[in-house]
């Protein structure tokens, strides 16, 4: 175990003075280490100094752009994106408490723009990359899916990005009842199923689920059918889909 030695301390005997020797050896070489790492590290710095400004200056300016897009650019146009969606957010609201051939016309002004206003097609192309485009997305895809355009529907729902707990899912499933409308059960069922992973609440994921059963029956699959009904047997028995879901618990244990 080392011992603290008084500055200008004297060895008393050999041992001692061998034991110094070989402390202030083994001190001088650390510093001399640390000396040589210092200078190689000037001399890469010295070498290398042009690069390593760029490099600087390049960190400093993305940095000072992305500020930039977000404060000048992106924050104004999601304001102007949002103030223009006002109209077409009316007349999608009136659409869905329509019926018959007037509430066809109203989705169409909704999509297409009214009252001088745009509709959901041209805010999603004009305000592309903000949050209100995506939502546009959405409201088109659904309005789409209401008149019987099923192909735009789909279109434009699987356009819709963002990360929402509520939208995601519900964008997912219609597009698989669209699928559905233009007899591609397969294609429909997939998107179900990314419907169930992004849901998890006792309104939305019942009735994902009872798609996707419903769905895996019609095209053969009674397994994956089971695992649907058995899901909301176990998890959601207060769900009005419960009901349901045990009636089809038989017709898909029959076809296993």
């Amino acid at each position: 175990m080392a011992s603290y030695k008084k500055r200008g301390y004297k060895p008393k005997n050999k041992k001692e003075q061998e034991e110094q020797i070989h402390e202030e050896s083994t001190t001088a070489e650390v510093f001399d280490t640390l000396d040589e790492k210092a200078s190689k590290t000037e001399e890469f710095v010295s070498k290398n100094q042009n690069i390593i400004i760029g490099l600087i200056a390049i960190i400093a300016v993305s940095v000072l752009g992305y500020l930039g897009y977000q404060n000048f650019i992106l924050e104004p146009k999601e304001k102007e994106a949002s103030e223009e969606m006002h109209q077409a957010q009316l007349f999608f609201d009136n659409a869905i408490n329509s019926t018959g051939k007037a509430q066809d016309s109203i989705f169409k002004l909704a999509i297409n723009g009214g009252n001088a206003k745009l509709g959901f097609a041209d805010i999603a192309s004009n305000y592309s990359g903000t949050k209100t485009a995506a939502l546009a997305n959405y409201y088109a895809g659904i309005s789409y899916l209401n008149i019987g355009e099923y192909q735009e529907a789909i279109n434009y729902l699987d356009k819709f990005d963002l990360d929402d707990e509520v939208i995601a899912p519900m964008a997912k499933a219609s597009i698989g009842d669209a699928f559905l409308q233009i007899n591609q059960p397969d294609e429909a069922l997939g998107y179900f199923e990314q419907a169930i992973k992004l849901s998890n609440n006792s309104f939305t994921t019942p009735k994902f689920l009872m798609k996707a059963a419903i769905t895996a029956l019609d095209i053969n699959e009674p397994k994956k059918a089971l695992a649907y009904l058995e899901r909301i047997n176990q998890e959601f028995p207060d769900a009005s889909e419960a009901k349901r879901a045990k009636a089809l618990t038989g017709r898909a244990q029959g076809l296993l």
